[in-house]
């Protein structure tokens, strides 16, 4: 609890040194930019650019503009709970995906040999080039329109779990190997009463990267594909406003900010529910 309690307060400085370092910034203003030594390091910085912290944090109290009376922060949960169950779905599909290819590898060396290389390459496809073909592939086989921010969901985070489970499942210790070979365990037997509870440390940091990854997957295919009312949605509707009311878009950016600390908290949930019973060493 004082862990967490302390983790809690450090956020919140955090948040308020960035807050006092982009006001500071502000207050430079246009002495801000120019050259230095013949490189134009800092750009200048006005009011469109870079509103007031109090101004970004006041456009979450005002009326949303044709959304019967609602605040513009009611609106924005609405539009995260929506990417939110995209994402969780989009988990839990890169999860299962993941956990399944690193079982395969750490079964069959020649598999991880030849499977390995094409997982890190699948990570260098850009997210945008694959929306349209992901969407080709749903429309073909008359599925929903939320099932490719799913997909690419699903894409993103498979990759972060694959390589932590693989390395969990492979950092059995060489004695308790030897010993459930010598009470002529078979290696699916090894595989749930040792591995797995090995790889768990090894794959919550996996999990984490890929609740975060989940997020980016879905509001980028919201912003690409269109048509799904989440925070994607919201980011381009905002951003439509930045000449007249420049804050307005770092709203969007607080509830896609909110959301993915959401998903990295139910992870970090989960780790101390099942790491409840574990020694402290392992638990980190």
């Amino acid at each position: 609890m004082r862990s967490a309690a302390r983790r809690s307060v450090l956020f919140v400085v955090a948040l308020g040194l960035v807050a006092i370092g982009w006001e500071v910034y502000k207050a430079l203003g246009p002495d801000a930019g120019g050259d230095i030594f013949g490189w134009k390091l800092i750009p200048k910085t006005n009011d469109r650019v870079m509103p007031h912290t109090w101004e970004m944090f006041a456009e979450l109290t005002r009326p949303a503009i044709g959304q019967r009376g609602q605040l513009v922060w009611q609106v924005l949960l609405g539009y995260s709970w929506y990417t939110f169950q995209m994402s969780v779905a989009g988990l839990i599909v890169g999860t299962a995906i993941g956990v399944l290819l690193a079982v395969l590898m750490a079964r069959f060396r020649i598999v991880e040999r030849g499977l390995l290389p094409y997982v890190v390459l699948s990570q260098t496809i850009p997210l945008i080039a694959l929306a349209p073909q992901v969407t080709a592939i749903r429309g073909s086989l008359d599925w929903p329109q939320w099932t490719s921010a799913v997909a690419l969901a699903a894409f993103l985070s498979f990759f972060p779990i694959t390589v932590s489970t693989l390395r969990g499942l492979q950092a059995a210790p060489p004695a308790s190997l030897e010993l459930m070979a010598s009470y002529a365990a078979g290696w699916w037997t090894t595989l749930r009463k040792l591995r797995f509870p090995t790889a768990i440390p090894y794959m919550v940091p996996g999990l984490k990267l890929a609740a975060t990854a989940a997020v980016i997957g879905v509001i980028v295919t919201e912003i690409t594909l269109g048509g799904l009312r989440g925070v994607g949605y919201a980011t381009i509707d905002y951003s439509q406003k930045v000449t007249s009311q420049p804050a307005s878009v770092y709203a969007a950016v607080f509830a896609a900010s909110a959301l993915g600390l959401a998903m990295f908290t139910m992870i970090v949930g989960c780790e101390t529910y099942v790491m409840r019973n574990r020694p402290q060493e392992e638990r980190g």
